[in-house]
């Protein structure tokens, strides 16, 4: 049986994966498909990427086209979420800061370099006129919990993640919500190592059939907001406001997206130069 290690976040957006894990979706075609969360986000996932400790990734957009611009040898191979991600801004629940204006020139938790919480900083501030150079400063934090413990001991002042993945400890009283920055694109892709497509192409294919026939009909599933609730200790109505706005996809990202991203990446001078189409992406047939 072909091993193939893939990962992503361990957040409801993958839930799919684990319900075709566990009916042995993927062990019928002969394929052992080992699932690894990644709490560090997309930063955590390009370094696994690179080191070939993973073969996929489910992975932030502008992440992995960012780190292949930068040398990761990986591909594009499909667009897992169509809709924006959301990403709330957040400070410590007793935090002086009331607004997004207030957080200006503070230090961003993120939870490492080249991560979806700092390219999003560079998003959100230029969304508010802000000076790139001047107005952003940066406190590595590793993952969720380190931001819980650093905004908390005020080692850093505001952290950007997904509005619903934070919606418990804004709840529970940790953190305050002050504004919401959404993605300008389709949030999460597929990535797979090039050397590892190039050698198991039809298991990449196998693999995709499966998750965009559950992610095609995730939606019906039977009580699926009550399972996430459950399995993310997320409120319900909370989860089906998310599931509303949420939309997944089964097709290719398109080149008009792929130009549209790094040409807001290249003016935020997070990447230094825009490439092909091709060189981001490949299509499976």
């Amino acid at each position: 049986m072909k091993r193939v290690n893939i990962g992503g976040v361990p957040e409801h957006f993958n839930l799919a994966w684990y319900l075709t894990l566990k009916n042995g979706e993927y062990k019928d075609e002969g394929i052992n498909l080992r699932w690894k969360d990644f709490s560090g986000g997309t930063g955590a996932m390009n370094k696994a990427l690179r080191e070939g400790e993973i073969d996929i990734a489910v992975v932030l957009t502008e992440g992995i086209i960012k780190d292949i611009i930068d040398g990761n040898p990986t591909k594009i191979v499909q667009t897992f979420v169509q809709s924006p991600l959301i990403w709330g801004i957040h400070v410590a629940k007793d935090s002086k800061f009331k607004t997004i204006e207030d957080i200006k020139d503070t230090r961003a938790a993120i939870s490492r370099y080249g991560s979806g919480s700092h390219l999003m900083a560079y998003i959100n501030a230029q969304s508010n006129n802000w000076d790139l150079e001047k107005d952003l400063n940066f406190e590595v934090i590793r993952n969720l919990e380190g931001a819980v413990e650093g905004l908390t001991n005020g080692d850093a002042d505001y952290f950007m993640w997904e509005k619903f993945t934070t919606k418990p400890i804004v709840d529970d009283g940790v953190f305050r919500r002050i504004g919401n920055c959404p993605t300008p694109w389709p949030c999460f892709v597929i990535a797979v190592r090039e050397e590892f497509l190039d050698t198991n192409y039809e298991d990449v294919k196998t693999i995709l059939k499966i998750i965009n026939n559950t992610t095609e009909e995730f939606k019906h599933i039977p009580s699926i907001d009550k399972t996430i609730a459950n399995r993310y200790d997320q409120k319900l109505e909370d989860v089906q406001d998310w599931l509303s706005l949420t939309e997944w996809s089964q097709g290719i990202i398109d080149e008009q997206t792929i130009m549209t991203i790094q040409n807001k990446l290249f003016e935020l001078d997070i990447i230094p130069k825009k490439v092909s189409y091709n060189t981001l992406v490949k299509k499976i047939k």
